[in-house]
């Protein structure tokens, strides 16, 4: 068995790995999927942009013949041979833009399709303690804008960086044949122009990235807002809430305006740079057509060259602003991706083999906050079909037990084992594939009940599904509806109640059948009628199983074969109900005490009555086998 160290030294290489990813990296791995459809965008652009350059040459050779003094036919003949050149290098600009538009078309689609499925595959291995501190509303806007911002970013370089690129070299290199002056006079202006945009660009990139920021908080408030709806009203929160949004509005508002105005002080100098260059090219066109050394062709062919290109830089500058929204867009799930999965399978790491499915904590140590442990050489044995119960105060350290056996969280030292495999050498498919978990609050799928039952186990047939309904005592309720198994049940499953809810969670771990049960107060959410049905569907489910259940009813915990009592962190007791009420002074005679006094005999009677309606042969014995909560 590997040590911790070795663990940690592998799991480090893979955080090392992971941390590499920028922006540029994973857009280029994508690129790299799709040679083909690439080249075809990139020939596409290289044909239009020689289109472009090539044309104006033969329009001033179409105006200088066009200015001489006669129309002979060879003069004629000339002008048509021209005109069939032009038209030659238009179809060749029209079946370009065809080119690149169809490969464009193909690669973004795909590209962007195996973005979001990436996205969504490394967003949904981070831990548990990610997702419990972050915005569901901000991870979904994230993945979207990820991928969508591949988009942005293709169609900027693609469609107008590397198309302005090649036509104004191209121009700057025809004109300085034609005339050194007035090609240097455009190439350095050329390179001023770029160069200030790159500038201004880096300048106004924060301003980009904190008007993403606010509006990915914007999103998540709003998404938190409406998820929490009927809290909001329960609490009478209205107008509060409002406030609240309109205050992220308000932020947004003012990190929008930030970004725009340094926009428009971009665009009034792009607008006086591009005056001085048109006015500068022409002056010096005419000082040398004065001397005889341009033609009118050559006032077509300047005319034509600067306003194409101004055309493509001015582009450029509209671009520039989507192309940096776009890094702001992207830069936030590379975040995410540059972030190491805080839980992950070992290097080596096996697939679960359960025989007995023992269970044991050894020395282990855990914490959120190294300032405030909750575990600390805690040990802890429970043996193969042992059915244990974990009672003690709110924060004792209960519900952590059981998601450390699940690994939402690691533990910081000491090992947890089953049938005597360390939990982190093995698969965490595996592991919970080994482990039916039923929460105190189960969460539905938006899908039919159907769906949300074979979560269970996603290849069990439709007849299998309702009979573990009928086990959990869910199929009642379900014929009811018009839709039945069809009926969706709402996001989260709001459609249901909380016993509707419950009894769907136990039918999918009835259809799971794994070895090792958890039960994370699994009937608290059950009113005494529901809990006594369902109560022989829960024996039916421990037959044979390894149990842990934090139950604050006892007919739940009475008959478990060991009740685990956890104070601080601790064990501070173990034992059968009667041999622990034993002790006086103890933790667990006392929280039994506070919730006997005062209404136990009406739960008594009460769970008599409904046990007798329901047909069972149980009893509720002298024990005080009934509804009874211990905190």
């Amino acid at each position: 068995m590997r040590s911790i160290a070795a663990t940690k030294t592998a799991r480090q290489k893979k955080e090392r790995r992971a941390g590499s990813h920028t922006i540029f990296t994973v857009y280029s791995k994508e690129l790299g999927k799709f040679p083909l459809l690439f080249l075809g965008t990139l020939c596409g652009t290289i044909f239009i942009q020689t289109a472009d350059l090539i044309s104006p040459l033969y329009l001033k050779r179409f105006f200088n013949t066009l200015i001489l003094s006669h129309t002979s036919p060879t003069v004629v003949h000339g002008l048509f041979i021209t005109l069939a050149i032009i038209a030659f290098f238009e179809v060749v600009n029209w079946v370009g833009f065809r080119v690149q538009a169809f490969s464009i078309m193909y690669l973004e689609s795909k590209a962007m399709s195996d973005l979001y499925a990436n996205s969504f595959e490394y967003l949904m291995q981070h831990s548990y303690n990610f997702f419990s501190s972050q915005f569901s509303g901000t991870l979904t806007r994230r993945i979207s804008k990820f991928a969508n911002a591949f988009e942005t970013l293709l169609d900027s370089i693609m469609l107008q960086f590397l198309p302005t690129t090649i036509f104004v070299a191209g121009a700057i290199i025809i004109l300085f044949i034609n005339n050194h002056t007035l090609g240097l006079l455009l190439g350095g202006w050329a390179i001023l122009f770029v160069a200030f945009q790159v500038y201004v660009g880096k300048l106004r990139q924060p301003l980009r990235v904190e008007r993403a920021e606010e509006d990915s908080r914007m999103t998540g408030n709003l998404a938190d807002a409406i998820s929490n709806q009927s809290t909001i009203w329960l609490f009478s929160a209205n107008a509060f809430e409002f406030a609240r949004f309109r205050e992220a509005i308000r932020k947004w508002k003012k990190a929008t305006m930030r970004a725009w105005n340094a926009d428009e002080w971009i665009w009034a100098s792009l607008g006086l740079l591009m005056g001085g260059i048109y006015v500068g090219m022409l002056y010096a066109a005419v000082y040398y057509w004065q001397r005889g050394q341009l033609t009118i062709g050559d006032f077509v062919l300047i005319q034509a060259y600067l306003l194409t290109t101004f055309q493509q830089l001015v582009g450029i500058n509209r671009n520039l602003r989507r192309f940096y929204d776009g890094l702001a867009d992207a830069a936030e799930m590379v975040q995410i991706f540059n972030l190491p999965h805080e839980i992950q399978d070992d290097a080596d790491a096996k697939a679960l083999e359960v025989t007995k499915a023992e269970i044991e904590f050894k020395n282990v140590g855990f914490y959120f906050n190294p300032e405030h442990t909750i575990f600390e050489h805690f040990n802890l044995h429970i043996s193969g079909t042992e059915k244990v119960a974990l009672v003690g105060p709110s924060g004792a350290g209960k519900s952590t037990i059981t998601r450390l056996i699940l690994r939402f969280y690691d533990a910081k030292s000491g090992e947890i084992l089953i049938d005597n495999q360390n939990i982190t050498q093995v698969t965490q498919e595996s592991l919970r594939g080994a482990i039916s978990f039923v929460p105190q609050e189960p969460i539905l799928f938006h899908r039919s009940l159907m769906e949300n039952i074979r979560y269970g186990r996603r290849d069990a047939t439709d007849e299998e599904v309702i009979e573990a309904a009928k086990k959990a005592h869910a199929h009642e309720f379900i014929s009811h509806f018009p839709d039945g198994y069809e009926t969706f049940v709402g996001e989260r499953g709001v459609k249901l109640s909380g016993g509707e809810r419950q009894r769907v969670a136990i039918a999918r771990a009835i259809l799971k059948n794994s070895p090792i049960l958890v039960l994370d107060e699994a009937t608290s959410s059950l009113d005494s009628e529901s809990e006594a049905l369902i109560q022989e569907a829960l024996d039916v489910l421990m037959e044979g199983k390894t149990v842990i259940t934090i139950a604050h009813r006892l007919s739940t915990i009475m008959k478990m074969d060991r009740i685990v009592v956890v104070d601080g962190g601790k064990i501070v007791a173990e034992g059968t109900h009667d041999k622990l009420l034993e002790d006086e002074q103890g933790l667990y005679h006392k929280l039994w005490s506070i919730q006997a006094g005062g209404f136990l005999q009406d739960e008594i009677e009460e769970g008599e009555e409904i046990l007798t309606e329901a047909g069972t042969s149980k009893t509720v014995d002298e024990d005080l086998e009934t509804q009874l909560y211990i905190v």
